[in-house]
């Protein structure tokens, strides 16, 4: 039997063998990312909190010693009073609103006051609304039954979002605990992910995994914490005038903040309620408190969300903005992270390109001519 009459068969056999063995392998991944499917988000979201908490634990560190774990201990347990104590007061403020509630409508049966004339006259909706609230005034349980069916709607969407609320806290607190693991053994963590970038990326996988850590930090300042910061200045101007439930008020404007959405949906109403109970003076210097906080962002957010990164701000903007449309709230950290490693690598790209190009022909050298003639240079 000849060479030639071999050949084919033992590449065949090598290439059956190849794929049998790509798909014992694609079977495996696909098999242990169907369990632990229901652990990736938490886990993604610790490692999020562990690379923004990080520099502050290595400052809390050398406070304490050199004793790592402590800090990352104490790093853990302020994480969850900051997330659970905010949550049990609103939960108590909401069960005791419901309690009053209940009581006032069990003592008395609840009386709709009739609409004023002047609502008939609103462009667009006044009729429409004028007859609702006087059939409400009028027979409230008759009215109830015509929009059944919203109201049901409109029950059930209340019902969801607690329970997407509810579950949304129980995942965050796994999520800090997951932190919390990661922080303690921050060192062999590092390590071990390096040793993956690197196998993945090459030499220059140590420089991607850096700038992934710095777009984390960046995000985390420039956009949560802007946005805390934010809603904390909104917050202090509403307790100030006196606006009833003012922590309800400041936690809307921290979700607009963080979606980049301007913060005057909920101020505008509030400044109307300010100059209608308080005297011009207050209500002038509330407006101009909100005003300054509210446009605060512009200032805070060039400074704080590009810093020490090597990326340009806009790019980390547009991939945080765009991965939170795509993602979710988790889309932030990791659109950005994909926009600024996707960018790195462009530019990289870019650069071997022209690399390639210079090296592949000399300036300083003589050129031939046709007949075989050095031209002079």
């Amino acid at each position: 039997m000849s060479t030639r009459e071999v050949e084919p068969d033992v590449f065949l056999s090598r290439a059956v063998e190849l794929t049998v063995r790509i798909a014992i392998v694609a079977l495996l991944v696909v098999w242990c990312f169907q369990i632990l499917r229901p652990f990736i988000v938490p886990v993604v979201w610790g490692a999020i909190i562990s690379v923004a908490v990080h520099p502050a634990q290595l400052w809390l560190t050398s406070k304490l010693g050199g004793r790592q774990k402590l800090a990352a201990t104490l790093l853990t347990v302020l994480g969850l009073l900051i997330l659970l104590v905010p949550l049990g007061l609103f939960a108590g403020s909401l069960v005791e609103s419901a309690q009053a509630l209940q009581a006032r409508i069990a003592g008395q049966p609840i009386a709709i006051p009739p609409p004023p004339a002047d609502v008939a006259d609103w462009p667009l909706v006044g009729k429409t609304v004028h007859e609702v609230w006087a059939g409400a005034a009028t027979n409230l349980g008759d009215t109830a039954k015509q929009f059944s069916p919203q109201l049901k709607a409109v029950g059930g969407w209340v019902l969801a979002a607690g329970a997407g609320t509810g579950a949304a806290v129980v995942q965050f607190v796994v999520s800090l605990l997951i932190a919390g693991f990661f922080l303690v053994s921050a060192s062999g963590g590092v390590s071990a992910i390096g040793a993956v970038t690197r196998r993945v990326a090459g030499a220059e996988g140590e420089r991607y995994l850096a700038l992934a850590a710095q777009t984390v930090r960046s995000v985390a300042v420039g956009i949560l914490g802007v946005a805390v910061i934010q809603s904390a200045l909104l917050g202090i101007g509403f307790v100030a005038v006196g606006v009833p439930h003012a922590g309800i008020w400041a936690l809307l404007c921290l979700g607009l903040a963080v979606l980049q959405l301007p913060t005057f949906l909920v101020v505008l109403p509030i400044v109307f309620y300010a100059f209608s109970v308080e005297t011009t003076a207050v209500a002038v210097v509330f407006t101009i408190w909100s005003l300054v906080a509210g446009l605060s962002d512009n200032v805070l957010k060039p400074i704080l969300l590009g810093r020490g990164a090597t990326v340009p701000m806009l790019v980390i903007f547009l991939g945080a903005i765009g991965g939170f449309i795509l993602s979710g709230f988790i889309g932030l950290f990791i659109g950005a992270i994909v926009l600024s490693l996707g960018y790195e690598i462009t530019l990289a790209w870019i650069a071997d390109a022209a690399d390639d190009e210079g090296d592949g022909e000399d300036p300083t050298a003589p050129r031939v001519a046709p007949t075989g003639d050095a031209e002079p240079a």
